[in-house]
């Protein structure tokens, strides 16, 4: 039995691709661990779903103490009645990296997938990661040095945003399937993709959309969803709300991102956009003595330079956001320059084949024996 571990909506998706290439080499190995729908529907037995586990920042977390005292208890249960040929621990490093660590003690093997960011805070953990974890499979270039350097066996399998080849509808089609003119462009808003983000970005973000519509009248407003966090009915009155992030980034002339993984998929779906954040005054504040990175947006940290606009805090205001956005909108210089450098991230993040590649890490660890 291999025990995936996933804890927020990006490690759903990546896990589910990560349990399809899985099944493709050993049919009738047995899936369970932590995840979401897109882990289920991939046949993985889950033990703890997303609605518990998605939650982000040092103040927000305390509050889920118990319940993650609680399901890290289960999880050590699986663990000690000897059920588990293979960890796979998915992104989610705070609970994941404990988890790995007890496999170790338990003699599992193991594989960390989406190595926790040490590069910006909580260098230790590279130290730590490289001894519990048999192979580290990491999905930025430069990561991969950082683990050997601290002796982990530390694989490079490119970004696993680009295994999601799913087919993305024509514009057409897109409009038609959500009520939108195809005629018009369309700005996309990411709000985020956990509750606590939606409720910190929801207004600041849609008041800036609708300040860019009466600046460029006939410019449509798409508000992006995510399963699993519902939205007060006023939000879309004059908005079109809609689901799936990659077709919503391809048909949108430019977006309006809360900052994390959607930045990349922007990048990839070659979309200018903005990024903002939000997060607790007292989590930011402990975020500024601990975080070594001079971008938030890990678009921008590929690039190794600030390709994108990135707002803070206090910085995600109409007031500031619209400036940056205006310009996207039209065709010049600074669309051009931005499309230019979104090309240049998209050929940082490899070739498609991540979950592939960790698969077959799997079998490796596995002796090639099906569980």
């Amino acid at each position: 039995m291999i025990l995936l571990l996933a804890g927020e909506a990006s490690g759903d998706l990546h896990g589910a691709h990560l349990a399809r290439a899985l099944r493709a080499r050993m049919p009738h190995v047995e899936l369970r661990g932590t995840g979401g729908d897109a882990m289920a529907a991939e046949g993985v037995e889950l033990v703890a779903g997303l609605d518990r586990l998605a939650v982000m920042g040092f103040v927000e977390v305390l509050s889920k103490l118990p319940y993650f005292w609680k399901l890290e208890r289960r999880i050590r249960g699986i663990l000690n009645r000897q059920e588990v040929d293979l960890v796979i621990a998915i992104d989610y490093p705070g609970f994941n990296l404990r988890a790995v660590e007890y496999a170790h003690r338990r003699s599992v093997p193991s594989i960390f997938y989406i190595a926790p960011q040490v590069w910006a805070w909580k260098k230790g953990r590279a130290a730590r990661l490289a001894d519990a974890a048999d192979r580290i499979a990491v999905i930025l270039p430069f990561e991969e040095e950082i683990f050997e350097a601290e002796g982990g066996r530390a694989r490079y399998v490119g970004h696993p945003l680009l295994d999601h080849t799913e087919a993305i509808p024509d514009r057409a089609a897109f409009c038609a399937e959500w009520d939108l003119d195809p005629e018009r462009p369309i700005l996309s808003v990411f709000p985020g993709s956990r509750a606590q983000e939606v409720k910190r970005h929801l207004s600041p973000f849609l008041e800036t959309a609708r300040r860019l519509r009466e600046a460029r009248p006939g410019l449509q407003i798409a508000l992006a969803r995510v399963p699993g966090v519902e939205l007060e009915a006023e939000s879309w009155e004059d908005c079109t709300p809609v689901s799936g992030s990659r077709p919503l980034l391809r048909h949108s002339l430019a977006a309006l991102v809360k900052s994390g993984t959607t930045t990349l998929e922007a990048a990839i779906e070659g979309t200018p956009f903005v990024v903002a954040y939000r997060t607790s005054p007292l989590t930011y504040r402990i975020a500024r003595k601990l975080v070594s990175v001079e971008h938030v947006a890990l678009a921008n940290l590929v690039a190794g330079d600030r390709v994108v606009p990135e707002f803070l805090q206090g910085e995600v205001t109409p007031e500031r956001l619209v400036p940056a956005l205006l310009p996207l909108l039209d065709e010049g210089d600074a669309r051009e320059r931005m499309l230019a450098r979104l090309r240049m991230i998209r050929e940082r993040l490899g070739s498609p084949g991540a979950a592939d590649r960790v698969a077959e890490m799997a079998v490796d660890l596995l002796g090639g024996e099906v569980p």
